[in-house]
């Protein structure tokens, strides 16, 4: 798997909730997108278990962006994405993960109720220039 990394902007970040990170410099920020293939019949369950995350991921250093199920369409598939600043904070986050009793116990359940099918991972950077592009008012204007 290749792993993309790219610079973001600190306003950026702040934009999309993240704390503003000063550091003197432009901050290198991935992403984890995770793909889930569920059981569909357990869609509550896999519910349960991505809110648990909404607790662990922020405590053991990610930066939860949030957790999709489906809504229409394919009924099988979800997708958690986590930032993180840089692929060094992944791997402690990882190892965090392994200490943190709450974390081990999703895991757990997860398995145990065979909530998860199969998981994929990829990591992403943001392309420069086409992040939070605002419309232009003659955009909005055509679009009604």
């Amino acid at each position: 798997m290749k792993l993309f990394v790219a610079a973001m902007g600190t306003s950026a970040l702040g934009n999309m909730g993240f704390p503003k990170l000063d550091r003197g410099r432009t901050p290198v920020r991935i992403t984890c997108f995770i793909r889930y293939q569920i059981d569909p019949f357990q869609r509550e369950e896999f519910k349960k278990y991505a809110q648990n995350w909404g607790r662990i991921i922020p405590r053991c250093g990610g930066h939860l962006v949030g957790y999709f199920l489906p809504d229409d369409g394919t009924n099988d598939i979800a997708w958690g994405l986590i930032a993180f600043d840089s692929l060094a904070s992944y791997e402690a986050y990882r190892t965090q993960l392994k200490s943190d009793a709450e974390s081990r116990e999703n895991f757990r359940t997860a398995e145990s109720k065979r909530l998860i099918l199969r998981e994929e991972r990829t990591f992403l950077g943001i392309v420069d220039g086409t992040f939070e592009i605002p419309a232009s008012p003659s955009e909005n204007s055509r679009s009604k």
